[in-house]
């Protein structure tokens, strides 16, 4: 095992590298989203999730194209508890109350805290709420993020998570990281064990890149990606346009390009984008959201965040449709 290099994305910061070109999604995608006739976030009170319409993962799971990440329901540096255990399990209330159907954690969030705040505030789950986890990284401590993808590991942590969610299944299990020092074909095997077993629904990855992911498509059916991807940051433009083209789900993490804004980065994308909110009277923030959601039919954001407002305003991007010239402008 050694030290997940990558800690980095995980943790919101990264080189920036220039936009690619603007991706436009094959036809085959389109059954991944139900169009619905989108207002903008300045309508009053906050827009619900589903306004963005949906997104069908893995075939048999239907869920609104704004999803939630758990990671900031933790203490600082994703580490311990938050400091308001109730207000963090109100925030979860309130993304569901909002029409939030898709929440996204880890085990190595808190480490275990995130999953067990979203049992203890959602437990039992609404008809139709897909908790997404995942294993594959552990926390010795708070800095540290070490890879693990050992089958013997990836077992105890699923059954963990299973035991902390207070699920029988989980709809959704993701490989966090790839552990340099373990094949991937023996990871990815144990989780198809799991998945024959009936504790996994569906296996998804996450910080992949496109050969690592035509890799795993040899050992298991894989229904979702989970990279870093905003408007700043590009790299995973082939692992999207792939997603697009095989009818799988890509859930981009860091979502809002945070970094490189409060870096103040001198990136022509954001300075775009930053213009297009003033003219649509939005937030950077959602029109940051309403760029993911235009960008890919199969794209499922989860902006995560530890304020109800923020959660609101995030939600209410969901409702914001950016037309093709406002998409050419921002590149």
């Amino acid at each position: 095992m050694q030290s997940f290099r990558r800690r980095d994305l995980l943790l919101g910061a990264g080189t920036l590298l220039s936009a690619g070109a603007l991706l436009t999604a094959p036809r085959s995608a389109g059954a991944f989203l139900t169009e619905v006739t989108a207002t903008t976030a300045s309508t009053r009170g906050p827009a619900m999730a589903a306004s963005a319409g949906q997104l069908t993962i893995g075939g048999d799971l239907r869920v609104n194209r704004m999803g939630f990440g758990a990671m900031r329901v933790t203490g600082a540096g994703i580490w311990g508890n938050p400091g308001d255990p109730a207000a963090a399990k109100r925030l979860l209330q309130r993304a569901v109350a909002l029409g939030v159907n898709f929440i996204d954690t880890a085990d190595a969030y808190g480490p275990d805290v995130s999953e067990i705040l979203i049992a203890e505030a959602l437990h039992p789950y609404a008809k139709g709420l897909v908790i997404a986890t995942k294993g594959g990284l552990k926390r010795p401590s708070q800095p540290e993020w070490t890879n693990d993808g050992r089958p013997q590991h990836l077992r105890a942590a699923c059954e963990a998570s299973l035991k902390k969610l207070k699920l029988e299944r989980i709809d959704l299990y993701q490989l966090h990281a790839i552990d340099p020092a373990v094949p991937l074909e023996d990871s990815l095997g144990e989780l198809a064990k799991l998945q024959k077993e009936g504790k996994i629904r569906h296996i998804g990855v996450s910080n992949f890149d496109l050969g690592e992911l035509e890799r795993a498509l040899r050992v298991v059916k894989v229904v979702s990606v989970q990279n870093r991807y905003n408007v700043a940051d590009r790299r995973s433009e082939d692992v999207v346009q792939y997603c697009a083209r095989n009818d799988i789900a890509f859930i981009p993490w860091a979502p809002l390009a945070q970094s490189q804004q409060a870096a103040g980065q001198q990136n022509p994308q954001i300075a775009a984008l930053t213009a297009l909110a003033r003219q649509r009277n939005i937030t950077v923030t959602q029109a940051a959201l309403a760029w993911l959601l235009a960008r890919s039919p199969v794209m499922l954001p989860i902006p995560g965040t530890s304020s109800v407002g923020h959660l609101e305003e995030n939600v209410a991007a969901a409702a914001v449709k950016l037309s093709p010239a406002e998409m050419e402008k921002i590149g």
